[in-house]
């Protein structure tokens, strides 16, 4: 019988898996620990509404505080998990306190990759991923001054925004030939870089970061081609690593991320993982999939708590993100895969920014997303992983109905 459920990572994901036992009947006990004292929280304003000033912190939280207790959820915050003893089903806690449980779930998210030349540079360095590193943001934002963010991906990019419109110097520089290169390939990414170029982003593609030197309460990064660019704050965003500790140290398996079934089970039938740190059976697609975003910790949190409520679940939703970047909107949803694509078909005003774009294989729709063409979400969902006429998709005037057959 199971009695007791601990989540480990008090992030959206647990906070999503939570919520999701209560609404399936789950009544007995729910604990869950959070390294951070701040009850669990969604990241995408950290460097969107947050960061920019328009939203309140108040907003980014998953439920108001008062709502654990409400829901009779143990939430134990600013406590460290550092151990499983799986064989007794217990938690170790930081300080020798210990916790039993029936089902396990690890929502441990991920950790900012650490560029060591920045970090010992003794330079003012920063990272975004809690409160407290968007607040640091913030403030350097306020201060007018120059930035320079190592790492064209979507938090690079999301922060040079944000900085832009808030009067900043902003140099970008990324080592591949343009930002978001591997996630949208060179025909979608270009249209991005362009977006930040009209901005007055400094983006410096194909470079390399030879060095990081502090001067005075400011850094100079060195490039391979011998240039250097000044900056009052360097922002490093080169990607983040599942934190699989603690399940690595207690046998379960991981391999980039902890390693789950479809019902987001691990090897340990007892334990579970979902969010950042989950690398999942996807059924839809074929193979295994670990994905950052928001959508994902979410869904995969609910579909956590279900299974462990005992409902039968096969978790195979489509891969979703969002990004907001001046006055850019974008949905993306799918996933290309390693395979990769063989065409991609724009179809609407991409010099006037409202389009939608998607990746083929064979004539089969592997992923799509729209640009400020907000009707057109349903419409991508419908058409991945169905074969399509890339001249009729490419044709505007060929509407969602006629292509989907609805």
């Amino acid at each position: 019988m199971v009695e007791t459920i601990v989540g480990v990572g008090a992030g959206l994901a647990a906070a999503n898996a939570v919520a999701q036992l209560r609404e399936s009947g789950f009544s007995g006990s729910v604990v869950v620990y959070g390294s951070e004292r701040h009850h669990p929280y969604e990241r995408p304003p950290l460097s969107k509404g947050y960061l920019t000033g328009n939203d309140p912190l108040e907003a980014a939280f998953v439920h108001p505080r008062e709502w654990y207790g409400e829901h009779d959820i143990d939430l134990r915050l600013d406590t460290t998990v550092t151990a499983l003893d799986r064989e007794n089903r217990r938690v170790l806690v930081q300080g020798g306190a210990s916790q039993s449980y029936d089902r396990l779930l690890l929502a441990t998210g991920a950790t900012p990759r650490r560029l060591a030349l920045a970090d010992d540079s003794g330079a003012p360095v920063a990272y975004l991923r809690t409160i407290e590193d968007s607040d640091r943001l913030k403030q350097a934002l306020s201060e007018k001054g120059r930035l320079v963010i190592i790492g064209g991906g979507w938090i690079g990019l999301e922060v040079a925004a944000a900085a832009r419109m808030a009067d900043c110097t902003v140099t970008v520089l990324e080592s591949l030939e343009l930002p978001l290169l591997r996630v949208l390939g060179p025909e979608v990414a270009r249209i991005f870089a362009a977006v930040h170029a009209e901005h007055g982003v400094d983006l410096r593609t194909s470079v390399t970061v030879d060095g990081i030197e502090k001067d005075g309460d400011h850094a100079v990064v060195r490039l391979g081609d011998g240039a250097a660019v000044e900056a009052d704050l360097v922002i490093v965003g080169v990607g983040v690593a599942p934190n699989t500790r603690l399940a690595e140290e207690a046998g379960i398996e991981t391999d980039n991320g902890i390693v789950v079934d479809a019902a987001l089970r691990s090897s340990d039938p007892d334990v579970y993982a979902a969010g950042d740190v989950a690398n999942a059976a996807h059924p839809a697609l074929g193979r295994r999939l670990r994905v950052e975003h928001w959508d994902t910790a979410i869904e995969q949190g609910k579909a956590a708590g279900r299974s462990m409520a005992g409902e039968a679940v096969s978790y195979d939703r489509q891969p979703y993100f969002f990004t907001d970047q001046y006055d850019l909107g974008m949905e993306y949803v799918g996933n290309v895969g390693p395979d990769g694509y063989d065409d991609v078909v724009l179809r609407g005003d991409v010099d006037g920014r409202v389009f939608t774009a998607f990746w083929l294989q064979s004539g089969t729709v592997l992923a799509g997303m729209q640009v400020n063409d907000w009707d057109a979400t349903d419409g991508i969902r419908s058409l991945l992983g169905q074969r399509v006429d890339a001249e009729r998709l490419r044709d505007a005037s060929v509407s969602w109905s006629e292509l989907t057959g609805g």
